[in-house]
């Protein structure tokens, strides 16, 4: 290591993540965003049990779950009938110091990190145009200007700039189906009865998810058959698919609405000599079940936690860990488990809809395995088996 800084592109929650951790154990980082400020757009806003435990420290998790909604309990429900697996999260109380989900947009994560920088550390309306290694350090190229560090970390996002250049390859595919997500004051709990904080549904013909915020609630639908993504996003479209869901619901005010495609990849190196990436920039998955933004943030906790250790002394070759613990993690856990959620949600026949129904009730009735099952969707077994990895 040098005295030159750790250069991180990327200001989202993983690369302000990744930029807090190694700031608190005293290193010099940069941070280069494209963006003007940090964005209140709908992005992710489920944060999952060993995220938050990783917040803990500096009143982080306090601050999130100030500003946002403890959501014990989440469900997969059948519209027609109101049949319905729910999953308690209790189970994992000796598992986690927060054995439940906590809704709350990611943007607060990102304000809370970057309040907690030192001045100075997150540079904004900074786009990075390339980037480059040497045998001595790093370089980013921002406004024509070259800036040196020791280690570059790409936290870019899908079209990740250092991903292209540490040659690794984005394997996997996109899902055909569009995600429209839209945020309402309408009251769903007051005319269905039951509703966890997140709620997956099954309707007639598709899929409408409900996740509460503290004051509002998200939808998440997709276009109907042989309906174009454009239309699907019209006002009229989304008021007509929430009346199949609920008639009464008349016309619902829509505060924000977001279009975006759906990918299932993983990147095939996640470091190249003095580069790395993580988050978005090494994998991307269904937002069925929220692993998009925590398995990012899992990322930067591994590799910070190794380039902390390599500083104090530590053989430097340790950084070979990063991507054998969590590649493997991001394919086998994230990915795939964020496939078998949609590939669950997403089937449209009532026989298939029903037998997932009732092994899901049979799994959330038995403490035993409902525990192993929310181990594993709350990603806590995706970390200890990365820790076994190692």
């Amino acid at each position: 290591m040098t005295r030159e800084p750790l250069l991180i592109v990327g200001a989202g929650p993983v690369g302000l993540a990744l930029a807090w951790r190694l700031s608190q154990a005293g290193f010099s980082v940069q941070v280069f965003e494209a963006e003007d400020t940090i964005p209140d757009q709908l992005r992710a806003s489920t944060f999952h049990p060993p995220t938050l435990d990783y917040f803990d420290e500096g009143g982080i998790t306090a601050e999130l779950i100030a500003a946002g909604r403890i959501t014990p309990t989440w469900q997969i429900r059948m519209h027609t009938t109101g049949e319905r697996a729910e999953f308690d999260l209790a189970v994992l109380s000796e598992d986690t110091g927060h054995p439940y989900r906590l809704q709350c947009p990611q943007a607060m994560l990102s304000r809370a990190l970057a309040a907690r920088l030192p001045q100075g550390t997150v540079h904004f309306g900074a786009a990075v145009t390339a980037v480059a290694q040497d045998d001595a350090g790093v370089s980013v190229t921002v406004d024509g200007e070259t800036i040196r560090g020791s280690l570059l970390i790409g936290c870019d996002g899908a079209r990740s700039l250092v991903r292209k250049a540490i040659g690794a390859e984005f394997e996997g595919a996109t899902y055909p189906e569009n995600t429209i997500l839209v945020t309402t004051q309408f009251p769903f709990e007051e005319h269905l009865s039951g509703l966890s904080g997140v709620n997956y549904i099954w309707k007639p013909g598709g899929t409408y998810s409900l996740l509460r915020l503290p004051d509002l609630w998200r939808i998440s639908l997709h276009p109907t058959e042989g309906q174009t993504p454009e239309d699907a996003l019209e006002d009229t479209s989304i008021r007509d698919q929430t009346r199949e869901v609920l008639p009464q619901a008349g016309d619902i005010n829509i505060v924000e609405k977001r279009i975006y495609r759906i990918h299932r990849r993983v990147a095939t190196r996640y470091r190249k000599d003095r580069m790395f990436i993580a988050g978005d920039a090494a994998h991307l998955n269904s937002p069925k079940g929220g692993m998009g933004m925590n398995g990012g943030i899992h990322d930067a906790w591994c590799l910070a936690d190794l380039l902390i250790e390599v500083a104090n002394g530590g053989d430097p070759a340790r950084l070979e860990r990063y991507e054998a613990q969590r590649r493997p993690i991001a394919r086998d856990d994230i990915v795939a488990q964020a496939d078998k959620n949609r590939a669950r949600m997403n089937t449209t026949d009532e026989a298939e809809r029903h037998a997932y129904l009732k092994s899901l009730q049979e799994i959330a009735a038995d403490p035993v395995k409902a525990r192993e099952f929310l181990l594993r969707s709350s990603m806590i077994e995706g970390l200890r088996r990365a820790e076994a990895l190692a």
